[in-house]
């Protein structure tokens, strides 16, 4: 493996650092809870504006036609900002599911409309406090009609569209809904970070359009789900990053018994495991970023990798991040708990660090056999 992003790429991730840093970074995220809102609506018209949401949508269908190192220089700049907007589940999960899989028809009519912002789409797969499996689903399929409950879901109150995991006599399919019909009902769930907007939606007898072939479903959303995995992991490097520069920035300015805080060996320690656990996840997401983009076989190993990496690294920086900042990190006015409350939410969004941990460890396996042979 030898990745590193070209110049072009790197101007891109600039940018948008510079973009959100222009609009106010963690003020928004701040807004949005203060306010109770789902989402900064500003922000994501400028977003869809700049056409991010349409970096991986070919030309023809009026994107960018770009690939997934562009995508993932700009997951870090939305971690690092904590950008409050459906930016995931519309443009990881969503759009990368159309492009992959659906059809010319549906291709032609959703794509154009996910660059210009008027669909905005997520992915709804969990159905209870247990990790869904292809044996253990429930939402079922009769004819083209879907009927069950789908929970954690990102932004579904803001989406207009949804694809559903749902149990088929084939198999499992993925089924396109249209969340303006009347017989899906979507209610707001309670959520740690409440900069990001998660629901349930009840589903009867809903009229849906499938997406590839059917029964493959569940084969597809493991695909989609390691590269979201990687991409996610983009975004918890940027939060961790992000932690760290802030906990370096207040152990220099920071003065305890006429010292800097960051001279006491302690909180040399703290920021030294902060820097490791960064570095170590950070190398482990490029490993990833060179799987997605190359189409490699490793990718199912190298998502989990990075997943596994990243994660650990953004809970560990964001909870130093507090301990650094003492007493002042446990309060409202300080922006350690935004990037501690984000980071519990990422770390179980595509599934929880013991499922992807067994993922890694099962890929290393096979891994192994295969060198053996």
């Amino acid at each position: 493996m030898n990745l590193d992003f070209s110049n072009d790429q790197k101007y891109l991730q600039d940018e948008a650092r510079k973009f959100f840093d222009k609009e106010g970074g963690l003020v928004i995220a701040r807004g949005v809870m203060d306010n109770a809102e789902d989402y900064n609506k500003e922000l994501w018209a400028k977003i869809v504006e700049l056409g991010w949401t349409g970096i991986r949508i070919p030309e023809e269908f009026d994107g960018l036609g770009l690939g997934h190192l562009e995508l993932c220089v700009i997951a870090e700049e939305l971690g690092r900002s904590l950008a409050p907007v459906p930016f995931s589940s519309s443009v990881y999960l969503f759009t990368e599911a159309l492009i992959k899989f659906a059809s010319n028809e549906i291709k032609s009519e959703i794509l154009p409309k996910l660059v210009s912002g008027e669909i905005v789409g997520t992915y709804a797969i969990a159905e209870d406090m247990h990790q869904a499996t292809e044996s253990n689903l429930t939402t079922s399929l009769n004819a083209d009609n879907i009927s069950g409950t789908k929970i954690a879901i990102p932004d579904a109150g803001i989406a207009s569209h949804m694809i559903v995991v749902v149990k088929s006599t084939n198999g499992v399919d993925l089924r396109l809904v249209d969340l303006s019909d009347s017989s899906v009902k979507i209610t707001p769930q309670k959520n740690l970070d409440t900069s990001r907007a998660f629901f349930k939606a009840e589903f009867q007898d809903t009229p849906s359009t499938i997406i590839g072939e059917a029964g493959q479903g569940w084969s597809y959303t493991q695909h989609l789900l390691d590269q979201a995995a990687v991409l996610f992991a983009f975004e918890q490097v940027g939060g961790s990053q992000a932690a760290l520069d802030m906990a370096k920035a207040y152990s220099i300015e920071r003065f305890a018994f006429g010292r800097q805080i960051g001279s006491y060996q302690a909180i040399k320690h703290k920021l030294a495991d902060m820097y490791i656990a960064l570095t170590l996840a950070k190398s482990n997401s490029y490993y990833g970023a060179w799987a997605l983009s190359s189409e490699s076989s490793e990718l199912p190993l190298a998502a989990a990798t990075a997943r596994v990496s990243a994660t650990k690294a953004f809970q560990l920086c964001s909870k130093e991040n507090i301990q650094t900042h003492g007493g002042n990190g446990f309060t409202w006015e300080y922006d350690c708990h935004l990037f501690y409350k984000r980071s519990k939410v990422l770390s179980v969004l595509l599934g929880s660090e013991a499922t992807w941990k067994e993922k890694l460890v099962s890929n290393l396996e096979k891994t192994n056999t295969l060198e053996k042979r």
